[in-house]
């Protein structure tokens, strides 16, 4: 379709407040939270206070009623500008990736009790469907819920759970018959549920202030009453909701690119070698030119994309060749804006050398490139 992406004044005005909002209440404290492994919880309330969560919340349920996902994308892209992909994962989560299951899956009794704490940020959400031995395989789920009256009791574990420590809410995949697809059925938990435990928080080589956790759920009961849509419904309302994940994802990934270029550029110019500022070289020069033409690629396929997922056009296919390519270009930015740093880059005083650890994972989650891959291909017919 012909779609072209176009801002309103409205969105340059949000675009504003999420700026100053990265630079005043993020940007000072980012490094203590990378120490501490966790981001503050307050985050999300001082962010509800400004109108950054929930925008697709009707007014009704204490939000703001606007399903525009332009939005969305231009607070991803301010935090992961700024170098600070944590956060930038914490509010896509919240935003982007489970809000969607509440707003579109829920009844009006169940989105009167989970959505005004989501636009406050009060509740701080997540969602749990990799288990230790399943990972981009949803048949593979193993945690069950067995129905007893007017409840589920819920047991198993999952594993790599993004606001895993911070999370209140959690939608959780389950499997209630042995149907590889039409057994999975959608709980929404509170993580007060007893039966409901929080494991470690994962040690990983990047994304250090975005806690990631085992869950773990005993004889846990979960009312039917937070069953999103009916029994065995899972499987596709997982599936639905994947391409804004991965659109999500891949708007992180080129702005964190463009963020960390921006960066690698002015220190080029900034650093002398051998008597000459190290721009002047031609390698230097050609990489950075490489990387400009490449970002300016991945912007165009990336607008292109959020336009037509705006109109309702975006497809699960088109979505999986945008991840898979925008993330994979972000490994590649990092990893050669690290070069042109020299030693520097290797040190964590340096920016570059978060953006090389915290880019890995990006090819990784929300599908793998190898998946990714596959879903182009079956699109294909092939």
């Amino acid at each position: 379709m012909n779609a072209r992406l176009t801002h309103d004044p409205e969105h340059l005005q949000f675009r504003d407040v999420a700026r100053g909002f990265v630079r005043d209440r993020i940007t000072p404290v980012h490094e203590d939270w990378e120490h501490a492994g966790l981001l503050d919880p307050g985050l999300f309330t001082d962010a509800g206070k400004l109108g950054l969560l929930g925008f697709s919340v009707l007014e009704e349920f204490g939000g703001p009623g606007v399903d525009d996902f332009r939005y969305n994308a231009l607070l991803v892209e301010e935090v992961n500008r700024a170098g600070h992909a944590a956060a930038g994962i914490a509010f896509s989560l919240q935003n982007d990736v489970v809000l969607p299951y509440l707003t579109d899956m829920s009844t009006a009794e169940q989105k009167a009790r989970w959505l005004p704490g989501v636009v406050t940020g009060e509740t701080v959400l997540g969602i749990a469907m990799t288990e230790p031995g399943t990972g981009s395989d949803l048949t593979g789920i193993r945690t069950t819920a067995v129905r007893d009256g007017d409840e589920y009791v819920v047991d198993g574990s999952k594993t790599f759970i993004s606001n895993g420590q911070n999370g209140t809410l959690f939608v959780v995949a389950t499997r209630t018959s042995d149907d590889p697809h039409g057994g999975l059925t959608l709980l929404v938990v509170d993580a007060d549920t007893p039966g409901f435990e929080r494991g470690r928080n994962l040690e990983k080589i990047g994304l250090h202030a975005q806690d990631t956790s085992e869950l773990v759920f005993t004889g846990m009961r979960v009312p039917v009453a937070n069953r999103l849509g009916e029994e065995g419904d899972g499987f596709g309302q997982l599936v639905h909701n994947l391409p804004q994940e991965r659109l999500s994802l891949a708007v992180g990934a080129v702005a964190a690119a463009e963020g960390v270029f921006a960066q690698t550029l002015a220190y080029v110019q900034e650093r002398t070698a051998f008597g000459s500022p190290v721009s002047s070289f031609q390698n230097t020069k050609f990489v950075l030119a490489e990387l400009a033409t490449e970002l300016d690629l991945a912007r165009t396929f990336l607008d292109d994309c959020i336009a037509e997922h705006v109109a309702g056009a975006l497809t699960a296919a088109r979505a999986a060749r945008l991840k898979w390519w925008t993330t994979e270009l972000q490994v590649r930015v990092a990893d050669r804006c690290l070069q042109l740093h020299g030693g520097y880059g290797y040190m964590r005083e340096y920016a570059v050398s978060r953006a090389f650890v915290d880019a890995r994972i990006q090819t990784i989650y929300g599908g793998t490139t190898e998946i990714m891959k596959t879903i182009v291909a079956k699109d294909l017919g092939i």
